[in-house]
């Protein structure tokens, strides 16, 4: 094995043994939000970055629910949290850049402070709207930019190259919501909201909607 893939494993590891104690705690803070955000949802949901699996007890039972994780080290995690939980459950080693999913093929897709890692968000936003089918829903949490010009946002950019390393490509400063808002969803809904966390407390929850088959009307999200 060659240093960088080795580099790159430990990076992994390391991360995977860091979300197995951390998620925790930011779930305490994201619960309310995200209990109301995926209660109501239904079919073939697919997560992108699931990581330990934090998300799981917020699904209802009917969900069949499918995970895109790229570090397998979180894969152990995830089974033992998919067994506990007793989800109807299927777990793919991939990315979210490039989904090993039919088109049109998932009821909704969710994604939980994942787009700030990922190494092509644009090119990962497309692949969501590709495989979700008409009407589809893109529910997401991310952490987002601080404002241009705030101190926040200079220090967002100055720790961006350390921050990365130590958070397995995380971006403190990525404009996430900008992103969204521009990649060809008919809707998005989202909610700005200031989370007790260093650096990264700007966050948005919301829900974004492909554009559905002609003829069809979609409700307004709650």
């Amino acid at each position: 094995m060659n240093h960088g893939k080795l580099q790159r494993r430990l990076s992994q590891r390391w991360h995977a043994w860091v979300m197995a104690r951390v998620s925790a705690y930011t779930d305490a803070h994201l619960r309310p939000y995200k209990e109301k955000l995926l209660a109501g949802l239904r079919g073939r949901v697919l997560e992108i970055g699931p990581g330990t699996g934090p998300n799981l007890r917020y699904y209802p039972a009917q969900v069949r629910w499918i995970g895109v994780e790229p570090n397998p080290f979180m894969h152990r995690y995830l089974r033992a949290e998919v067994e506990r939980r007793g989800v109807n459950a299927a777990l793919i080693v991939g990315w979210a850049e490039q989904l090993a999913l039919e088109d049109e093929s998932v009821d909704a897709v969710v994604s939980t402070h994942v787009l700030c890692t990922v190494s092509d968000p644009e090119r990962a936003l497309r692949e969501i709207l590709r495989v979700l089918v008409p009407g589809g829903r893109f529910l997401f949490i991310e952490h987002v930019a601080a404002p241009a010009g705030t101190r926040l946002r200079r220090w967002q950019e100055r720790a961006r190259p350390l921050w990365k390393r130590l958070a397995e490509g995380c971006h403190p400063d990525r404009e996430t919501d900008r992103l969204i808002s521009a990649a060809g969803f008919e809707h998005v809904f989202l909610q700005r909201l200031l989370l007790p966390v260093p650096l990264v407390a700007p966050h948005i929850v919301g829900v974004a909607i492909k554009r559905a088959a002609v003829g069809v009307s979609i409700p307004h999200p709650h």
